[in-house]
C-alpha cells in the first residue's frame, strides 16, 4: 500500500501535479467536547471578553485547519478573557477523507458552507451537512467573531475572504496575513457560515474570516493556517500577548490588497481550459485578453487588470464555476 508521500494528483488541464504532504490528524479525543454538540470545545476564562471561535473541516478534505486546532488542543490555549471555542465542522465528510482519492471527501450529501441561512436552516430538507450545521447552529449563535479555516483545490497562493463590508475588509487588515484580501458577495447556490447571521450584517458588531490557505495538502497550507490563527486570536485580544508573539513568525508581513471580485465565469461544457500560463491571482492586463476557452468559445477579460480569482479544473462541468473575476482597490 502506498505511503501518503507516494501519492500525486493530477490537476487536469492546468499541467500541474499535486503531491499529498500533509496527513490528517486523529481527532477523535475531541468528540465529546463540552459545548452540547460532538467536535465542540468551549473555553471559558469567566472574564469579560468576546466569543471567539476558530473553525476547521468546514470540507472534509480541508485538513490543514484540522491539523491547527489539533495543534490548539495540544498545546492547552486558553483565553484569558472572553471565551475560545474550537471546532471541527464537517466531521462525517472527514471521517471518509482518503488520500488515494482525496476530491471524494469535500461533503457528503451537499456543501456544508452554503447552508447558512435561516429559511435553509429551519426548512424542510435534510442532509447529513444540514443536520451538523442546525447541531452547531445555537453555538455559532453565541459567537462574535469567527475564523473559518479552509483550502483550496488547486495551486493558489493564500487569500482571506473577507465577504463585502467594510467591516470584514477592516478585521482582515487587522490581521495582516494573507496578502490578498477578497472581498465578495459569497455564492450564487447558497450562503457560507462566513456570512451567516450578524456576520453579514453592517449593523451587527459581529464578524467573521474566512482564510483558504493555498492547495489542500500542500505542507504551506498549514503554516498559512496557524499564523493565520494566531494573528487572529492575537487581534480579539483573548490571549497572552507573549504567547502569541511567540507564534507570529514576521510581525511586518508585505503590504496588502483588495480584490473585489465581480463576476463569476460558469463553464458551460464539459470542455472548459485556460489560456496557458494563467493561475490564481493573476493578472489579465487589457480588456477582451483572452482567459481561457469554454467548448471552442473564447472566454476574455471584461475590463483591464481583471484578477482571477480560485480557478478550478477538478471536476468541470456545466453549471460550474471555473473562476471569479476582481478588479484591485485603488
Amino acid at each position: 500500500m502506498a505511503t501518503i508521500t507516494d501519492i500525486i494528483i493530477t490537476i487536469m488541464g492546468m499541467g500541474t501535479s499535486i503531491k499529498i504532504e500533509l496527513v490528517a490528524p486523529d481527532i477523535s479525543p475531541y468528540k465529546k467536547g463540552n459545548a452540547g454538540v460532538d467536535y465542540v470545545t468551549t473555553f471559558d476564562s469567566s472574564k469579560p471578553g468576546p466569543h471567539v471561535m476558530v473553525n476547521a473541516i468546514t470540507h472534509g478534505n480541508e485538513i490543514c485547519g484540522a491539523i491547527a486546532v489539533d495543534r490548539l488542543f495540544r498545546m492547552a490555549v486558553r483565553p484569558t478573557r472572553g471565551k475560545l471555542s474550537l471546532a471541527f465542522a464537517n466531521i462525517d465528510a472527514f471521517r471518509c477523507f482518503d488520500p488515494a482519492e482525496p476530491h471524494k471527501s469535500r461533503f457528503i450529501d451537499e456543501d456544508f458552507n452554503r447552508v447558512w441561512t435561516v429559511a435553509t436552516l429551519d426548512g424542510p430538507r435534510d442532509s447529513s451537512e444540514l443536520r451538523r450545521a442546525r447541531a452547531m447552529r445555537p453555538l455559532i449563535d453565541q459567537v462574535d467573531l469567527l475564523l473559518d479555516i479552509h483550502s483550496m483545490h488547486d495551486p493558489h497562493g493564500p487569500v482571506m475572504i473577507s465577504g463585502p463590508l467594510d467591516k470584514g475588509i477592516a478585521f482582515a487588515k487587522q490581521i495582516g496575513i494573507p496578502r490578498h484580501i477578497v472581498a465578495d458577495h459569497g455564492h450564487a447556490n447558497g450562503t457560507r457560515m462566513r456570512d451567516y447571521g450578524g456576520f453579514g450584517s453592517s449593523s451587527s458588531p459581529k464578524n467573521a474570516l474566512l482564510v483558504e490557505c493555498g492547495q489542500h495538502w500542500e505542507r504551506a497550507a498549514e503554516q498559512v493556517a496557524w499564523q493565520t490563527i494566531w494573528r487572529f486570536l492575537k487581534n480579539c485580544g483573548i490571549v497572552e500577548h507573549s504567547l502569541a508573539a511567540a507564534q507570529i513568525l514576521d510581525e511586518t508581513p508585505p503590504a496588502q490588497y483588495v480584490v473585489r471580485v465581480t463576476e463569476a465565469v460558469v463553464a458551460n461544457s464539459l470542455d472548459f481550459s485556460f489560456a496557458e500560463g494563467l493561475h490564481g491571482l493573476s493578472h489579465v492586463a487589457r480588456k477582451g485578453d483572452l482567459i481561457g476557452y469554454d467548448g471552442g468559445t473564447p472566454v476574455v477579460a471584461p475590463y483591464d487588470d481583471c484578477v482571477l480569482i480560485m480557478p478550478t479544473m477538478v471536476h468541470v462541468k456545466p453549471g460550474l464555476t471555473v473562476v471569479r473575476l476582481g478588479r484591485l482597490d485603488a
